[in-house]
């Protein structure tokens, strides 16, 4: 594997260097027998030889681009599952202070109706009955009640959103790995075609 990346990481260079052997040779003309391989007898180059040197050339810049195209789009896969994440987190935030505030508002909004009742049943005199008890007990509960509806309600939405940055963080690193893992297929793809391809030339 480490001769295929390394190979491929010299591609730029040895494409420059092989198209310049290649025009040369053109311009000047191939000259002998062709046999087997890239340099032909006298250090001429065949025929064979430029056809397997260019696919191989071909081959092997086409395995690196490959590899990068992959390697940038896991990159910035991840870098907008982040900004996803990033989004969900301040929408939990939103979430809960939003609660805070319905939270409060609602408590005091029960308070003024306690004072209410409280006023009303004294105006009508019946602060000392059962009854005025009882009623006074039911409506602070279901007041109560409203109350931690507003909080739950507000923290079950904050912790799906947190639930769905921390999924968004995952698919990000996930996108990351695929990247890394094709930009090394596409560089052992660009070794590999380099090293075939000059052996059957």
């Amino acid at each position: 594997m480490g001769i295929f990346i390394g190979i491929a990481a010299a591609m730029s260079s040895m494409a420059s260097a092989a198209g310049g052997v290649l025009v040369g040779t053109v311009a000047g003309g191939v000259g002998g027998a062709a046999t087997g391989g890239l340099i032909g007898t006298g250090g001429a180059i065949t025929g064979s030889g430029l056809m397997a040197g260019g696919g191989a050339i071909l081959g092997g810049v086409s395995g690196i681009m490959q590899g990068q195209a992959m390697e940038q789009q896991g990159k910035d896969q991840q870098k907008m599952a982040e900004y996803n994440a990033a989004v969900e987190r301040r929408d939990a935030e939103a979430a809960r202070m939003k609660a805070q505030f319905e939270s409060q508002r609602q408590a005091e909004a029960a308070n003024r109706a306690k004072s209410t009742l409280v006023a009303n049943l004294g105006a009508g005199g019946g602060l000392g009955s059962p009854v005025t008890g009882d009623l006074a007990a039911e409506q602070a509960g279901e007041l109560e009640l409203e109350n931690l509806l507003i909080g739950y309600e507000g923290e079950t939405l904050a912790m799906r959103h947190e639930s769905q940055a921390s999924m968004d963080i995952m698919s990000g690193k996930m996108a990351r790995s695929r990247g890394k893992y094709g930009a090394m297929a596409g560089y052992m793809k660009a070794g590999t075609s380099l090293l075939t391809g000059f052996a059957r030339g």
